[in-house]
C-alpha cells in the first residue's frame, strides 16, 4: 500500500512540475511576441502568476492544441477589466463605439462564461452575470442566451446564491425578448444577421439594409430554447415547480417551431426565413449547426452534419466557411465593409459549430455522419489558425476577427490597417489592431468539455474524451468543479506518467481508474 502511494506522490509530483515548467515556457514566448498595446486588470508581466494560480494545466502530444490552449488563456486574461461595477468580460480591448457601459458587448457573451466558468477564481464571472442582469438594455442589444450562460456557469460553480439572487431578471430577460422579437402568428422569433453578430449575410442579400437584415433565425429560436430549458432547470433548484413546467412547455414549442419552420427537407439543413421573401433562404450557413447546440434537432436531419467536411460545402484549408463554397454569391473579400459573414472564416461561428458537434457527437451516438476524429480535425485546424506571419517572416501566435478561408491571412486587419494608412474618409471609424487577442469566441472550452471531455452536470461531471485513438497520454489537471480539484490522467502504456491507464482524482482521491480509456460518471453527491 505505501509502495503504491509513494509512487503516486512521486508520478503526480513530477507532473505537475512538469506542467508548471510548460506554462511558464509559453507564456514567457507569449509575452515576448506580444506589443502590448493595452492593459486591463492583469498586465503581461503578472500573466504567469495568474494563469497557474486560475486554469486547468493541459498537456497533450499535439502541440499545436496545446500551444493555442495556453495562448487563449493568455488572451482571455486580458479580457479581465476591473470596473467601478465589479469585473466584466471585453470583446475588443480598445474602445469601439457600439459597445455599453464598460467596454462589454453581448454578443460573445455566452462563450465567455463558458470558457471563464474554468477559472479557479469564480468571482470574475459572477461579477459580469451581475453586470449583465443590472444593464439588461445592453444585454439585447445582440443576440445572447443569458440564462442559459448562467447555468452553464453554474454546473461549475455551483454558486446557488447568485441564481437565486438574478433569477427573477432571467426570466424578465425572456419575456423581453419575447416581447421585442417574437411573432405569435409564426411561431417565430427573429432578428437582424447583423445583431446575430453576423452581417453581410448572404441571406440577407435581398434586405435593402444589407448590413442589418431581418429574418426568422435558427440561431435566435435555439438560442430562446436554451433560454427556457435553463429557465425551467433554474426553477426546480430553487423549488419552483410551475415555472419549471411553464418554460418546459415554452421551450418545447420552439423546438417544434424550429423543426417544422427552419429546416429545409431539400438542402437538409436550417436555414433563415428572411423578411423580404417570406420563403427559406437558397443558402447554407455554418450558424444552420446552432440547434445542435441544444439537443433540438430530430435524429433523422442528422446527415446536415455531411456538410462540414465538404469542400464545397464549409471544410477549407483555415476553417470552417461560413457560407458553403459552392453558393454563387460566397465570397472572400477584401473590398467594402470589412465584417463580411458570407464567405470568411470567423473563430465565433466555429466555436458555436464545435460546441453543437461535440453535443451531436455525445448525444446522437447512432448517427454516423460526425465522429470524434471530424472533431479532432476540427478542432485542430481552428488550433493551427491561430497565426500571424510578420513581415519579417517569423510566425507568431494570434488571434483576430475574420479570416480568409484559403491564405490564412486576418481580413479585418487588414482592411483596417489599409484603411487608416491610406487615411480615407471612413478612417476615423477604424481602429489600428483593433481585433488585436480578439475575444469573441472561445478556444479552452473545447478541449476540456469537448476534446477531454469533462462535461459538467448538476451532480458532478460526466467524462466523454473525443481524443484520437493514436493519443498514447493526456493530462487536464487542477479542474475546479464544485469546490473540488480535479486531474485527469490517462497513459496508454505507463512509460509517460508511471502508471497504465485512466485516473481521475477528486480532492487527490482516486476515484476513477480503468486500463483503458473509457466513459465515466463522477457523482459528488455520493
Amino acid at each position: 500500500m505505501n509502495k503504491i502511494f509513494y509512487t503516486f506522490v512521486f508520478t503526480i509530483s513530477a507532473y505537475f512540475s512538469a506542467n508548471a515548467d510548460t506554462l511558464n515556457d509559453y507564456v514567457n514566448q507569449f509575452n515576448k511576441d506580444d506589443n502590448e498595446l493595452y492593459v486591463q486588470h492583469i498586465p503581461n508581466v503578472n500573466s504567469e502568476e495568474f494563469l497557474r494560480k486560475n486554469i486547468p494545466l493541459f498537456e497533450c502530444p499535439d502541440k499545436d492544441i496545446e500551444k493555442t490552449y495556453y495562448f487563449r488563456w493568455w488572451t482571455f486574461r486580458k479580457h479581465i477589466k476591473k470596473t467601478p461595477d465589479g469585473f466584466v468580460i471585453t470583446e475588443f480591448l480598445p474602445d469601439v463605439r457600439w459597445a455599453g457601459k464598460h467596454n462589454a458587448i453581448a454578443c460573445p457573451a455566452w462563450h465567455h462564461f463558458v470558457e471563464g466558468r474554468w477559472l479557479a477564481d469564480k468571482t470574475f464571472i459572477a461579477d459580469y452575470s451581475r453586470y449583465w442582469v443590472a444593464n439588461p438594455e445592453n444585454a439585447r442589444k445582440y443576440s445572447f442566451w443569458q440564462a442559459h450562460a448562467n447555468l452553464e456557469y453554474y454546473k461549475v460553480s455551483r454558486n446557488i446564491a447568485l441564481l437565486k439572487e438574478i433569477y427573477p431578471a432571467l426570466k424578465e430577460d425572456f419575456f423581453a425578448w419575447e416581447k421585442e422579437k417574437f411573432h405569435a402568428d409564426k411561431g417565430l422569433f427573429w432578428q437582424s444577421d447583423n445583431h446575430d453578430g453576423m452581417e453581410f449575410s448572404i441571406s440577407g442579400r435581398h434586405s435593402k439594409t444589407r448590413s442589418n437584415a431581418l429574418g426568422y433565425r435558427a440561431t435566435i429560436n435555439s438560442y430562446m430554447y436554451g433560454n427556457c430549458i435553463a429557465l425551467s432547470e433554474i426553477a426546480k433548484l430553487l423549488e419552483n415547480a410551475n415555472d419549471a413546467k411553464f418554460f418546459e412547455n415554452r421551450a418545447l414549442q420552439i423546438k417544434n417551431a424550429i423543426n417544422t419552420k427552419l429546416w429545409d427537407n431539400s438542402a437538409r439543413f436550417y436555414k433563415v426565413i428572411p423578411f423580404e421573401t417570406l420563403k427559406l433562404s437558397d443558402v447554407r450557413e455554418l450558424h444552420g449547426y446552432t440547434p445542435w447546440l441544444f439537443n433540438i434537432p430530430p435524429v433523422e436531419y442528422s446527415d446536415a452534419w455531411k456538410q462540414l467536411t465538404d469542400t464545397k460545402g464549409f471544410s477549407a484549408k483555415w476553417g470552417l466557411t461560413t457560407a458553403e463554397q459552392r453558393h454563387p454569391n460566397f465570397q472572400v473579400s477584401y473590398t467594402g465593409h470589412e465584417c463580411l459573414w458570407d464567405g470568411p472564416v470567423w473563430p465565433f461561428a466555429t466555436s458555436i459549430t464545435l460546441e453543437a458537434l461535440a453535443n451531436f457527437i455525445n448525444n446522437y451516438p447512432e448517427c454516423s455522419w460526425a465522429d470524434k476524429n471530424v472533431y479532432y480535425n476540427t478542432l485542430k485546424t481552428y488550433a493551427r489558425s491561430h497565426i500571424r506571419t510578420l513581415e519579417n517572416g517569423k510566425k507568431i501566435m494570434w488571434i483576430d476577427e475574420n479570416q480568409d478561408p484559403f491564405t490564412g491571412e486576418w481580413i479585418a486587419r487588414k482592411r483596417m490597417i489599409s484603411s487608416v494608412n491610406s487615411k480615407n474618409k471612413h478612417s476615423k471609424y477604424f481602429i489600428k489592431e483593433r481585433g488585436k487577442d480578439y475575444n469573441h469566441s472561445q478556444f479552452c472550452n473545447h478541449v476540456i468539455s469537448g476534446l477531454i471531455g469533462v462535461r459538467p452536470t448538476m451532480q458532478g461531471f460526466e467524462f466523454k474524451p473525443l481524443v484520437p485513438d493514436d493519443w498514447q497520454w493526456f493530462s487536464l489537471k487542477n479542474i475546479k468543479i464544485a469546490d473540488k480539484k480535479v486531474d485527469i490522467i490517462f497513459d496508454k502504456t505507463g512509460l509517460k506518467y508511471g502508471k497504465k491507464g485512466l485516473q481521475i482524482f477528486v480532492d487527490n482521491k482516486l476515484v476513477v481508474f480503468s486500463e483503458s480509456l473509457q466513459k465515466a460518471n463522477v457523482d459528488f453527491t455520493k
